[in-house]
């Protein structure tokens, strides 16, 4: 669906939006630069929203969870549901926030990576580790993410079929 701005980030705060924005185009940038390509606001079949999802060039699949407030990172509850749809999770995080809560155990920093963004560039300061979807898991979020990026590509070609499903 075409917006108009091209990483619409629609679940953060209205004062947190050009922030958010700006942390999803660095990354974007350092992925595109990786070999890994995205979607940002990634319908999931959990009925969540990731961030930003996309695929490596090894066809595993990359989670984002963006944050640019200290309130939104310490009281999201929400994003270990993202865990299940992805090879790969990170964190991503505009630079002014404080980094020390990411090595607590509620961060998991065993299972999910960290990036530091802004609208430039990011950089990786932990990878995240590989766990392996099922093939079937991960075939079918393959399939859904090129649907999607199909269907929005369609509809910035003609916006009358932006919104179609049928």
């Amino acid at each position: 669906m075409p917006t108009s701005s091209p990483i619409p980030l629609a679940t953060v705060a209205d004062g947190d939006l050009s922030a958010a924005r700006a942390v999803a185009r660095g990354i974007c940038r350092l992925f595109a630069r990786n070999d890994i390509w995205c979607l940002s606001e990634m319908p999931l079949r959990s009925n969540r929203r990731a961030d930003l999802m996309g695929i490596d060039s090894k066809g595993q699949v990359v989670i984002v969870e963006i944050k640019v407030s200290k309130a939104d990172l310490l009281g999201d509850a929400k994003w270990t549901d993202y865990l299940d749809h992805c090879d790969r999770f990170y964190w991503g995080l505009a630079p002014h926030l404080d980094r020390a809560c990411m090595e607590t155990a509620a961060f998991l920093p065993e299972r999910c990576g960290l990036i530091v963004a802004d609208g430039y560039d990011a950089e990786i300061l932990r990878p995240a580790p590989t766990v392996p979807l099922a093939a079937a898991r991960r075939k079918a979020e393959v399939e859904r993410l090129a649907r999607a990026a199909l269907r929005r590509q369609l509809g910035l070609v003609d916006p009358h079929l932006a919104g179609w499903s049928g």
